[in-house]
């Protein structure tokens, strides 16, 4: 019997858990997953949160519930990876023997990589974080709020252009958007990395009178002075500033040789192998693949990590409806109003936009609730 172990509880540790306890026999394999924590968080419902219109509540639930019973769980940190040895080290220093590996540690906040950041900013890429921002957001009364990328690469791509739309709406709904100046900030020369979604997006900022600030990288906050500094040269004085935080790969990977500095996997783009070793994989956020941090870039990875572990452990041949990935990302843009977009994009098909729909934002809305039954359990 092989002993498989996953690395991480979350979107893609789950779904692909399950999906290969689906596929193989309990005679073959061991199933394993790992996770640091022991609850599964929903981290796309954190962007209503500051807005109150999310119960923090059904943002979490047990990783447990959610795996299939033949699937093991242990609870621990890792703390080293020896490929060699084929073993896990957890932070308590118990060790975890595999003969198949999967990756899916995801992407991590270092807040303090950015001087003065975490005493100065605001963000909601934590469950806490969102609260804080929540409650900042109740009082703020008006003034200058800057909105923006404190670094790339970071999860959920799209969530800083959402807030700023539901910000602007929440504003407008409380009375006080004409009393608040709204700042979006981004690194590159566009209001987002890809150049068809910045050009949709663009102009909805210019329509809700949002002042752009391209070409801004973070580089420094003066909490008590209330001033964004960037590399630039440029600053911008804020009342309430909500950024997203530096992000980086799992710790244990960080300068590790299937990783780069930062810690994100060196994974093949189509077979999602890792460094070109044969028996271990990578898929989420944790690989260092040019596609989006999201929770879909994993949905649509894990059948294809499933067939060809499956087909190496059995010794046959690839089915060829799953035997590669296409760079398949799929997501929704809130613009706020009762409104959304949904982006479908591959390596080859750059993003088209459309035009938001109340449709879609519903969409939006129903698979959020949906999110527990369909995805980390491998329904959909």
């Amino acid at each position: 019997m092989k002993r498989i172990v996953v690395l991480g509880g979350g979107t893609g540790g789950t779904l692909v858990a399950n999906l290969l306890a689906k596929k193989l026999k309990p005679s073959e394999a061991e199933i394993t997953v790992v996770s640091a924590s022991a609850r599964h968080l929903y981290q796309p419902g954190w962007l209503y949160v500051p807005f109150g219109r999310q119960d923090p509540r059904a943002l979490s639930k047990p990783v447990r519930s959610l795996l299939r019973k033949r699937v093991n769980l242990v609870i621990g940190e890792v703390s080293q990876l020896e490929t060699e040895k084929q073993q896990i080290t957890l932070s308590d220093g118990n060790t975890v023997e595999y003969d198949y590996l999967i990756i899916a540690t995801g992407s991590h906040i270092y807040p303090d990589d950015i001087p003065g950041f975490k005493e100065g900013v605001n963000h909601f890429y934590t469950e806490e974080a969102s609260f804080h921002l929540h409650a900042a957001l109740e009082e703020f009364q008006g003034g200058k709020i800057v909105v923006g990328v404190g670094g790339l690469p970071h999860k959920c791509p799209v969530a800083p252009l959402e807030f700023t739309f539901l910000l602007e709406e929440y504003l407008h709904h409380r009375g006080l958007r004409d009393k608040t100046e709204i700042i979006y900030t981004y690194p590159l020369n566009r209001v987002f990395s890809i150049q068809s979604v910045a050009d949709t997006a663009q102009p909805l900022l210019e329509e809700r009178k949002i002042t752009i600030e391209t070409f801004f990288n973070l580089e420094e906050v003066d909490a008590e002075a209330k001033i964004l500094k960037s590399m630039e040269c440029t600053e911008l004085n804020y009342d309430l500033a909500v950024m997203t935080p530096p992000h980086r790969g799992a710790k244990f990977l960080q300068g590790h040789p299937i990783a780069d500095a930062s810690g994100w996997v060196k994974t093949e783009r189509n077979t999602l192998q890792v460094n070109g070793i044969r028996n271990i994989w990578a898929l989420g956020d944790t690989t260092d693949l040019p596609i989006s941090k999201a929770g879909s870039t994993a949905h649509f990875e894990a059948p294809v990590i499933v067939e060809r572990l499956s087909a190496d452990l059995r010794g046959i041949e690839l089915d060829p409806k799953h035997s590669e990935y296409k760079g398949h990302v799929m997501c929704f843009l809130e613009s706020g109003y009762g409104k959304a977009s949904m982006l479908d994009f591959n390596y080859e098909h750059p993003p088209k936009l459309h035009e938001p729909s109340t449709i879609v934002h519903f969409q939006k809305m129903a698979f959020n609730k949906a999110y527990w039954y369909l995805v980390p359990t491998g329904v959909l």
